[in-house]
């Protein structure tokens, strides 16, 4: 008996020995990881709370204003700098240019050479236009390029485009992107770097309705590009400085002179019904749509300079597009 119980005490003792070995084995091999986390790139522990830089509300508004007329293989370049528009957010806030109206925006890019500290290199700077205004100020979008003789007036819906609200980041429920066209055909998305947004006001002459240039392009093999002044140009003189240039052949000289006479002849025609067209919608139009067209406001934002952005001060300019002119301001 005595033998047993002096056995059993043993093995007692050796369980008790056991586990205490295996806390000093643990002591130690936490001693040697907390060695190894002393390098200079000390690694946080996964109770320590992670500070994130918290996003602004609307920090991401310029980039939901979609870049109309922007070449599509330039779209990603635009969003490589961290443009600032706090300017652009700080106008809805209270106190601001923005605060409390009903605003329209659309995005725009404009390609200027910046310099650096690495050089000169062109660049697409953004910039937002704010059309403050009780409805739309368009549903169309204009199409124009310099490989199109004709200008295109089309519906926006038929470019995929529209306006639409933006949701803060506050009150949004999932993050809103980008649309993203890259599934449309090459034909369909080079379209795109023609657009640009478009504004009829009637209350205001048109300057294509005044405008005496026509634009030429003679179908011939290679085609007579141009422009010809109906009030300042000589039909005869001009037609002969083609041929002396070596521009057209003198076997063409009357079937240009009669194609010039046919587009001189039908843009007179189209500024005409402009005119009337104008004249009738403007004697039709509701007092409050008037006052609206009257009291409509245009500010164009340019990002604000801070350090990682290039200084784009003395590139601001007030001219949005041939349809909307020059802003109101500029910010």
């Amino acid at each position: 008996m005595a033998k047993r119980r002096a056995t059993k005490r043993k093995a007692e003792q050796k369980e008790e020995k056991q586990p205490a070995e295996k806390q000093q084995k643990g002591e130690k091999a936490a001693s040697t990881r907390a060695k190894r986390v002393k390098a200079p790139a000390a690694a946080k522990s996964d109770d320590e709370p992670e500070f994130l830089e918290e996003k602004r509300n609307m920090e991401d508004l310029w980039q939901a204003a979609f870049p109309v007329g922007t070449e599509w293989d330039q779209m990603d370049a635009v969003y490589e700098i961290k443009w600032d528009f706090t300017n652009l957010e700080n106008a809805f806030e209270e106190g601001g240019l923005l605060h409390d109206k009903k605003v329209y925006i659309f995005g725009c890019t404009e390609p200027q050479m910046v310099f650096t500290e690495g050089g000169g290199k062109v660049i697409c700077i953004p910039a937002v236009v704010a059309v403050v205004s009780p409805f739309p100020p368009s549903d169309k979008i204009g199409v124009k390029s310099v490989q199109r003789e004709n200008e295109e007036i089309i519906p926006m819906k038929e470019m995929k485009m529209a306006w639409v609200p933006y949701i803060p980041l506050e009150d949004r429920l999932s993050q809103v992107e980008r649309a993203a066209l890259k599934h449309l055909k090459i034909e369909r998305i080079k379209k795109y770097d023609y657009c640009l947004p478009y504004f009829y006001n009637p209350l205001k002459q048109d300057e294509e309705e005044q405008n005496t240039v026509v634009q030429i392009m003679y179908p011939t093999e290679p085609p007579v590009v141009c422009d010809f002044d109906w009030d300042m140009d000589d039909l005869e003189e001009f037609v002969d400085e083609k041929i002396k240039d070596e521009v057209l052949v003198e076997s063409e000289k009357e079937e240009f002179k009669k194609f010039i006479q046919g587009k001189v002849k039908e843009t007179k025609k189209a500024q005409r019904e402009a005119r009337e067209a104008r004249k009738k919608a403007v004697e039709e139009m509701d007092e409050k749509v008037k006052e609206a067209y009257q009291n409509m406001r245009f500010y164009k934002f340019y990002p604000v300079k801070k350090a990682g952005t290039p200084d784009i001060s003395s590139l601001k300019s007030p001219f949005i597009n041939r349809y909307y002119g020059r802003a109101h301001e500029v910010l």
